[in-house]
């Protein structure tokens, strides 16, 4: 192993194990070091995780190490960097060697994005109570989560996918040698204050599945304001304002954000257990408001993981009563779940109005229709009763030369006689006309009609057309 003075004591090139050839350096610190090796057989990239020399000397450090590999190896989802192989180097560290993923954490991504949409941000906090969550369901706390240990990778079709890591100084519920004290100050002092719960503050022994949710609600927070809800200029007056003061409002950062999301915050952050959210379940479900819809299956797969569980996911303060309790931080809780309550009404009410109006519509056609109908009903039999009429008059005879009595135009209408004060001729005269226009004889010449005299009314029995041979 190629040692340097200033810089990681790896090099490319280095063998480790026998089997793992480094190829590049991922990060160092006092503690340990990770690195990116190929497989020399298999030729697969694997993430090369092992300790310090000095690290080696602190038992606490090696605890910490072998907890991480154990909490990683019994969490089967596919939102924990997977530990494929554990054991020791030449020179007695321990090592784990952990599947290779290429992206960037959430803290880095902030750092290059700044403030993330909030919907984006909800799904990255989603996918990553899928692996909190089955930690819980085993007793296991995580106790530091933060951004930097949140991995933004990729699926094979694309697709965002959240890894947990660090599982380091997680918490053992039911008790073992992964509750020893001096270990467990250490590492809560190595963790991150900024992301810290009240109680872990007050005591890192005494947290249960809470603390996650404290802890994930900060890095939500972190990601739609590139803010922290809790900042100080030094560690005690951090500490300080995390026991003791109330948040500074998400939207005081970004106005455009809903007023639902601070009403959701301010649950997250309750100093009273009883009132922030009992469960990663719970968590879970209210974030999904603020989520695209298909993050939906990771809250029915977080209720599925802590379903039946009782060793540190769901706790029995986990749907607590906020009504009659004359606590003013009381009141933002019941607005968030009458808020909750008034969207779900909301879109109930929205699909009966559109049944209604499809309703209406239908019936409004079938009644158009049917009126439309008996209208061309009621219209055709005037129509074919009007062509005789029509008919009877077009294709009159012609008057024979012979006179023919009729009684019926023997007694003219008056209207005959008053055609000159150019009032329209009646029925009668109308049909009589084509009579008057006798055949002229073959070779004649036509006479200018000239207008008849007026002469008395005939009498009666003599036809009015003999007059005008």
């Amino acid at each position: 192993m190629a040692k340097g003075s200033d810089g990681p004591p790896v090099a490319p090139g280095d063998i480790l194990a026998g089997k793992y050839q480094v190829d590049r350096v991922l990060g160092s610190g006092g503690m340990g070091v990770v690195v990116a090796a190929r497989h020399i057989e298999l030729g697969q990239y694997v993430a090369l995780k092992f300790l310090l020399p000095d690290a080696c000397e602190i038992p606490q450090a090696v605890e910490r190490f072998l907890r991480e590999a154990r909490a990683s190896v019994q969490i089967r989802s596919e939102h924990v960097a997977r530990v494929v192989d554990v054991g020791k180097l030449e020179t007695g560290a321990p090592y784990m060697v952990m599947e290779f993923l290429e992206g960037i954490d959430l803290s880095q991504l902030i750092k290059n994005r700044g403030a993330v949409p909030f919907a984006e941000a909800a799904d990255y906090i989603l996918q990553a109570t899928e692996a909190v969550a089955e930690a819980h369901s085993l007793g296991i706390v995580h106790r530091d989560l933060k951004p930097a240990n949140l991995f933004l990778t990729r699926r094979a079709d694309g697709s965002a996918l959240v890894k947990v890591l660090d599982f380091g100084i997680s918490k053992a519920l039911t008790g073992g040698a992964s509750t020893d004290s001096s270990l467990t100050q250490t590492a809560a002092v190595m963790g991150s204050p900024l992301y810290m719960s009240p109680e872990q503050v007050r005591n890192a022994k005494g947290v249960d599945a809470r603390t996650d949710v404290w802890s994930l609600g900060v890095i939500f927070y972190e990601m739609v304001t590139a803010k922290v809800p809790f900042d100080a200029d030094t560690l005690p007056g951090l500490l300080a304002k995390i026991v003791a003061d109330p948040p500074v409002p998400a939207r005081q950062y970004r106005y455009d954000l809903p007023p639902e999301l601070d009403l959701f915050f301010t649950r997250c952050f309750e100093k009273d257990l009883s009132r922030r959210f009992g469960s990663i379940a719970d968590f879970a479900d209210a974030i999904s408001r603020f989520a695209s819809p298909f993050s939906r299956t990771s809250v029915d797969r977080v209720q599925r993981l802590l379903r039946g569980s009782t060793g540190g996911g769901a706790t029995a303060q986990s749907a607590p009563n906020f009504e009659n309790t004359g606590d003013p931080r009381a009141d933002s809780a019941v607005s968030w779940g009458q808020t909750r309550q008034s969207a779900q009404r909301g879109k109930s009410l929205l699909w009966v109005g559109i049944a209604a109006a499809v309703l209406a519509l239908v019936v409004v056609g079938v009644g158009a229709a049917l009126l439309f109908g008996r209208r061309s009903e009621v219209a055709s039999p005037p129509a074919a009763s009007a062509a005789p009429e029509v008919t009877a008059v077009a294709t009159a005879p012609p008057a024979a030369p012979a006179p023919a009595p009729a009684p019926e135009v023997a007694a003219p209408s008056p209207s005959v006689g008053a055609a000159p004060s150019g009032e329209p001729p009646a029925a009668a005269t109308v049909a009589a006309r084509p009579v008057q226009r006798t055949p002229r004889p073959s070779g004649g010449k036509s006479k200018p009609e000239t207008k008849p005299e007026a002469k008395p009314a005939p009498k009666p029995g003599v036809d009015v057309l003999e007059g005008r041979r």
